[in-house]
């Protein structure tokens, strides 16, 4: 599949900001109706992306790995962020089972959109005569792909993200403590786990395993919908 950087970022752009956004977002909304105002005062809890992006973590980072993957024929991790949502979790009705939703928010947002990524490919596959079905195809399949990756990656247990949060909210109060403190360092551990290849090597196995899922789900092959969805 030879397609230039241009094409490989139009059929990106839209999966990466809404996978990134619609995450934040969803932590915005479930601390709302969990009782916390905050992001909601701030403006967070919406559907603009305007409102949520980075222009660091949400645009140029993960432009930047596209372009490496498309010039160097990878496939690894997709990364980046959005602005963090502001959430005061002693705000919450139930403090430490709201911590628990409001975290796990995200992750399920990002099921629920790679679910909705394989409707719009299974209907490029449909359709196989149609001069769109194949930009929907691989636009489908870039869509699970990247929602499967941010969903794997905020799972991981570490501080500040989403599987750091839900681990504190479901530990006894002084180990969650203790796992809190690990917070400020927990973007740069991230950092370094990411350019040693070392959190490739992690969350791999289970992206795979999802990727599977979605595979088995579709009826295409695991090695036809990584083609796809690494356009290759």
């Amino acid at each position: 599949m030879d397609l230039n950087l241009v094409q490989v970022i139009a059929i990106y752009a839209i999966p990466v900001v809404l996978a990134i956004t619609l995450h934040e977002a969803a932590h915005g909304y479930v601390a709302l109706r969990l009782g916390d105002t905050t992001a909601f005062a701030a403006g967070r809890v919406s559907l603009n992306p305007l409102r949520h992006i980075d222009p660091i973590g949400t645009v140029a980072l993960p432009l930047a790995l596209l372009a490496i993957g498309k010039l160097f024929g990878g496939g690894g991790i997709l990364f980046g962020w959005a602005k963090p949502v502001p959430v005061n979790f002693a705000n919450l009705r139930d403090p430490k089972r709201g911590m628990f939703w409001v975290a796990a928010a995200g992750p399920l947002s990002n099921l629920a959109m790679a679910l909705l990524w394989a409707i719009v490919l299974k209907t490029g596959l449909s359709v196989p005569q149609v001069y769109f079905s194949m930009p929907l195809v691989l636009m489908g399949a870039a869509g699970i792909f990247v929602n499967v990756i941010f969903m794997v990656l905020n799972l991981l247990p570490l501080p500040p993200l989403d599987g750091g949060r839900i681990l504190v909210s479901v530990l006894p109060h002084k180990l969650g403590s203790a796992v809190t403190r690990i917070e400020r360092y927990g973007f740069v551990i991230l950092i370094v786990l990411l350019f040693t290849g070392a959190l490739g090597f992690v969350l791999r196995p289970l992206i795979v395993a999802m990727m599977a899922f979605f595979g088995f789900i579709l009826s295409v092959p695991l090695g036809e919908l990584f083609r796809l969805a690494q356009l290759r």
